[in-house]
């Protein structure tokens, strides 16, 4: 299983009067951890540009449990769930010091090969290799 997970603390300018992170930038959050995830299996954006494919996101889900707030540290895991026909990545957001479970959400990506612009139906070769899955 791939996994990574990063501290975040909220800053200031993430959150509203009554010091509660707005929503949307949960998915910041989410990107921090997905590229400490792509950082670790050596497949993150530069790299996926040089092998001839984007990766956008074509669906995101999130799930606000709790609410996370100014200087609160958190916990954001991210988890590879699905790769051979699209690349899911699953998170969780959990408070740092009770490990609480805040947050859940999910991304799916597809590869766009880069030169034609067309979607493909089935993760590249190097996704597999990236994973560890060459014998797959």
């Amino acid at each position: 299983m791939h996994e990574a997970t990063v501290v975040i603390e909220v800053p200031f300018h993430d959150v509203d009067v009554m010091r509660v992170a707005w929503h949307g930038h949960y998915v910041k959050y989410l990107e921090v951890a997905r590229c400490a995830l792509l950082d670790q299996i050596e497949y993150n954006y530069p790299q996926m540009e040089e092998s001839g494919y984007a990766w956008p996101v074509i669906d995101l889900r999130i799930r606000y449990a709790q609410p996370l707030k100014f200087q609160q540290k958190v916990l954001v895991t991210a988890t590879v769930a699905e790769w051979e026909n699209r690349l899911k990545i699953n998170y969780v957001i959990s408070d740092f010091e009770s490990g609480r479970r805040l947050t859940k959400g999910s991304t799916t990506q597809v590869a766009v090969e880069i030169k034609s612009g067309e979607m493909l139906f089935e993760s590249p070769k190097i996704m597999f290799t990236k994973l560890g899955l060459n014998g797959v």
